[in-house]
């Protein structure tokens, strides 16, 4: 298998840091405890890393959106996310039926190739747009592919909905792929092209 360590990320030619990507804003939220678990899963490893693939895809979405909607921010919720820290979060929700929401560690979370990003936007103010659930909701509500049906029903709002829809526009229009489970997760391109040849992190 073709892998490479969480450590030794740094300097890798293949990876690049968050930090190099001009008007992204950056919360990895599973380095903090606001996440499903309540803990830091990160530290001491730096995890806003991704793929330069995925680095330079979303360049475009920083300017596609500047051209959109000026003075509205990308923020990066998750980026390259290590195959010990999926398995945390595999082995957090075994038992409950949430396990939906994760890809097996055994197969790869196309997070750990650092071509995936759970990402969502900052208005003009600076705060995040109203998305109708928050990051990592694991209910029905955060799926795209249920949005018709929560407008006809009055739990999620056009608002909602409409602010979904620009996240996707400037996600897909740069090449990236949601899925139907979760409005704030997107992959950089083909997932099986990426668990086939793209190397995994540990």
């Amino acid at each position: 298998m073709n892998t490479i360590a969480s450590e030794d990320i740094a300097g890798h030619p293949e990876f690049r840091h968050l930090s190099t990507i001009a008007g992204i804003a950056v919360d990895l939220r599973y380095a903090t405890p606001h996440n499903f678990v309540g803990r830091d899963l990160y530290s001491p490893y730096d995890c806003a890393w991704l793929h330069r693939d995925a680095a330079g895809a979303l360049e475009c979405v920083v300017t596609w959106l500047h051209e959109r909607r000026p003075g509205c921010t990308p923020l990066v919720l998750d980026a390259l996310r290590p195959q010990r820290v999926q398995q945390q979060l595999w082995d957090a929700l075994a038992g409950t039926g949430l396990q939906m929401y994760l890809a097996n560690p055994e197969r790869g979370s196309i997070h750990s190739f650092g071509m995936a990003v759970d990402i969502t936007i900052l208005d003009e103010q600076g705060r995040e747009l109203d998305m109708g659930t928050g990051f990592d909701d694991m209910t029905a509500l955060s799926h795209p592919a249920l949005e018709d049906r929560f407008v006809a029903s009055g739990e999620l709002t056009a608002v909602q909905v409409a602010n979904r829809q620009l996240l996707r526009g400037a996600m897909f229009q740069a090449g990236f792929v949601g899925i139907n489970t979760e409005w704030w997760h997107f992959d950089c391109g083909d997932r099986n092209v990426v668990r086939a040849t793209f190397r995994r992190v540990l």
